[in-house]
């Protein structure tokens, strides 16, 4: 059985409000109006703005500017290679979790296993 390695996940993607910001965006085809992705992600304007940089600049997302019906609307959609970076991330940390999991249920089992007479824990 191979262990993954923990160290392979992207760490572009592993970061609480990115994990969120791309988790959201994979729901949505079409992408999302700035305020819409900001209030689903409970970020602040400062904040999503920051990581938006960040995941534009690694061609993750794209950030579309127009206007509609004479108001500003910014538009942030997952781009066709985010979504295949971020699906191969979330394969992997799943593989990493199950791992994990498997070694606690092994340590935990082996940790109730009884112990020879005099044997000290």
């Amino acid at each position: 059985m191979t262990a993954h390695d923990p160290t392979s996940l992207e760490r572009l993607f592993h970061e609480p409000s990115r994990l969120a910001i791309l988790s959201v965006l994979c729901a949505a085809r079409d992408g999302l109006s700035f305020t819409e992705l900001r209030d689903a992600c409970r970020l602040t304007d400062g904040n999503l703005s920051r990581h938006l940089k960040a995941l534009e600049e690694d061609g993750v997302v794209r950030i579309r500017k127009a206007f509609v019906d004479a108001k500003p609307r910014t538009t942030v959609a997952l781009t066709r290679d985010g979504l295949a970076r971020f699906s191969l991330y979330l394969d992997t940390l799943s593989s990493v979790l199950q791992d994990a999991k498997r070694a606690a249920r092994q340590e935990q089992d082996s940790s109730r296993a009884p112990r020879p007479l005099g044997a000290h824990a």
